[in-house]
């Protein structure tokens, strides 16, 4: 059904892709199981940093991806502490309690490779930065082609 308002009308085909993006670049052979990836990671990443800092990237993403980006968010109770490696892969891998991550380093490195490819670079750069060094080397460095 059409809107008539030519960014909502695109943003189901929009999130299509970035789930296609994620589901191909963590190997996943199962949109579902992208689509919660995708939403772990940009949850996690979100409670990891300043609220400004997250309200900076969220403004980056398509309507529907920014709506899943902030629900449930709670800004006063960001950034997480501890706010590790860790810690942030735990979270990811809290929303696969029933099948577990098992390469859940690349998988999330798939998620932020696609980020990486949709965000203006210096935005990327400014995320990483925010990032404990350990968090930060999930994050594939951008380059032209990723």
């Amino acid at each position: 059904m059409s809107v008539g308002i030519s960014v909502l009308d695109g943003a189901p085909q929009q999130a299509g892709i970035w789930i296609d993006e994620v589901d191909q670049a963590a190997r996943c052979d199962d949109r579902q199981h992208a689509y919660r990836l995708l939403r772990a990671t940009l949850h996690a990443l979100r409670d990891w940093v300043e609220p400004n800092q997250a309200a900076d990237l969220g403004a980056q993403l398509p309507v529907l991806i920014r709506g899943i980006y902030y629900e449930g968010w709670n800004p006063s109770s960001t950034p997480k502490h501890p706010h590790g490696k860790d810690e942030f892969v735990a979270a990811v891998q809290a929303n696969f309690s029933r099948d577990p991550l098992h390469n859940a380093d690349m998988q999330i490195a798939a998620v932020l490779s696609v980020l990486n490819r949709h965000v203006s670079p210096g935005q990327v750069e400014q995320m990483r930065n925010a990032l404990q060094k350990p968090l930060r080397a999930l994050w594939p460095e951008p380059t032209d082609n990723t």
